[in-house]
């Protein structure tokens, strides 16, 4: 069975009947791994913008961005259940599973994006809504529908969608968009397609069984490291740009520092690996830690912002 006769028999399916999913399907369907980092980097936006927000309306917040990043989960399981059922790291997922039927998927990815928009706009404020909703509308159709399935590019273009939720979490206390928000952004976009692309190097055959075109299987194994090895550069400078703008401490810089090293040496482990390697270990590294990485970035601005705020209180108590 090809890959458009395995979309239209999941299509044909749903129309005949309604599955028995569970709650964990459904959760499943919001892609809770890919949430918990958008959920982090959102409170991280949240912690580091100047100001305050009201405890609950925080909460509100990230509540909100958490629904609309499983809402752009959903949809992308829904239009993407073709190829999902093909390659063995998706196989599993509940609609190729035959466990959630996609007209289901897509009805509950709308009724959640809408939602989720809705409660952030009236809740919080109407830009950090209008953030979300482009993020959820980018990732569904520009990334999702468009790029994914015509450029090699698509990860460098569509790494936006994951960049934006600490722009939504600035805005929340904010309501603006800044240039210390905007690093925040370029951090993660910058950094996204060495994290993916070396998952591509090892998943590789998957995406060419389906017809994606992923980087290595475009331009091949040596043009992909080449990019990983330029973006991993790109990321550790950028990393460490809050320091030189003044919204993070030398202390945070170092650290920033020290981890973009760590990348970069990461990247270089794979572009020294011999091409047609088919046991990818050094790419396996990288994509294991470059998630470490952006979660220790965005943790030591959280914690130099939270050093700043006890300095500053401690020194206005005397």
């Amino acid at each position: 069975m090809t890959v458009i006769d395995n979309h239209e028999a999941l299509a044909n399916d749903g129309d005949f009947r309604l599955s028995e999913a569970s709650a964990r399907d459904y959760f499943e369907l919001l892609k809770p791994r890919v949430m918990s980092l958008v959920v982090f980097t959102a409170f991280a936006g949240l912690v580091l913008a100047p100001g305050h927000i009201n405890p609950i309306l925080g909460l509100i917040a990230i509540l909100c961005i958490a629904v609309g990043a499983g809402a752009s989960g959903a949809l992308n399981m829904w239009y993407d259940a073709d190829i999902d059922a093909v390659m063995s790291r998706t196989a599993k997922r509940p609609i190729p599973a035959g466990r959630i039927m996609p007209k289901e998927a897509l009805a509950f990815g709308l009724v959640l994006s809408c939602f989720s928009v809705m409660i952030l706009g009236l809740a919080v404020n109407w830009l950090s809504a209008f953030i979300l909703a482009f993020t959820i509308f980018f990732y569904a159709v520009i990334y999702t529908m468009w790029l994914k399935r015509s450029t090699p590019q698509n990860i460098v273009i569509g790494g936006a969608a994951g960049a934006f939720p600490p722009v939504i979490g600035w805005a929340c206390v904010t309501n603006s968009v800044t240039i210390e928000s905007t690093v925040l952004f370029l951090i993660i976009f910058l950094w996204t397609p060495a994290h993916f692309w070396a998952l591509a190097l090892f998943k590789m055959r998957d995406y060419e069984a389906v017809g994606v075109p992923m980087l290595p299987n475009v331009s091949g194994e040596r043009a992909t490291k080449h990019q990983i090895v330029a973006y991993a550069v790109l990321t550790a400078v950028c990393a460490v740009l809050p320091t030189f703008l003044g919204f993070a401490s030398v202390a945070y810089g170092v650290v920033a520092a020290a981890l973009g090293a760590v990348f970069i040496y990461c990247s270089i482990a794979v572009w020294r690996m011999p091409d047609g390697d088919l046991k990818m270990i050094p790419a396996k590294k990288l994509f294991g830690f470059s998630i470490f990485y952006l979660f220790a970035v965005f943790s030591a601005l959280m914690l130099d912002r939270l050093v700043a705020m006890l300095v500053s209180y401690a020194g206005g108590s005397f």
